[in-house]
């Protein structure tokens, strides 16, 4: 057991699209269900990892429901159930950096919401550790943003556009190999 699949922050909160903005790829928790359906069926771990926002008015808050995983996620038996409070999967509890190397894993598949914030960084940490990592883009989403940057001015960004940045950050820039569920659910 050398590969784990890690599902970052599948949550029902992610469906308030009043809240969350315009959003791309529909496919995705499809996707992830197919790769979590695929790991559990070779045998190797699913890691589920939830956010915990510490804000009360947050739709990931642990008292409202949007804190609850999608069905296709929480019908996962997870080899390891993490929460955590910030991006990246690797500051949650339990440590995921730990339990890891306690198992032997070497090779992490990254899925789950959002692509360019838990995803990305998640990813981008495990490149620096050492893992090897792949990003499985058609298993994650993300949704349009904007804010104005000092200096900068207003920009702007659909998720879309969001999704293949952070693609070519990711493999570019050597933290991870980007691939799709077809290639690996085949």
């Amino acid at each position: 057991m050398t590969r784990a699949l890690v599902v970052i922050d599948m949550q029902r909160a992610f469906d308030d699209l009043d809240f969350w903005g315009p959003t791309t790829n529909p496919a995705c928790e499809q996707n992830v269900a197919a790769l979590a359906a695929a790991w559990q069926r070779s045998g190797e771990p699913v890691v589920v990892v939830h956010h915990d926002s510490v804000s009360p008015g947050s739709p990931l808050h642990p008292d409202s429901p949007g804190n609850a995983l999608v069905d296709a996620v929480a019908a996962i038996e997870p080899a390891l159930l993490i929460g955590k409070s910030v991006n990246s999967a690797f500051y949650g509890d339990p440590d995921l950096h730990a339990w890891l190397g306690e198992q032997g894993i070497g090779e992490l598949v990254v899925c789950g919401i959002q692509t360019n914030m838990c995803v990305e960084t998640t990813a981008r940490m495990a490149g620096n550790l050492g893992y090897d990592v792949t990003v499985v883009l058609d298993a994650t989403r993300t949704f349009d943003l904007s804010t104005d940057v000092p200096g900068v001015g207003e920009v702007t960004r659909t998720a879309e556009e969001l999704m293949l940045t952070t693609a070519l950050d990711l493999q570019a820039g050597g933290f991870a190999r980007i691939a799709t569920t077809a290639s690996l659910v085949g």
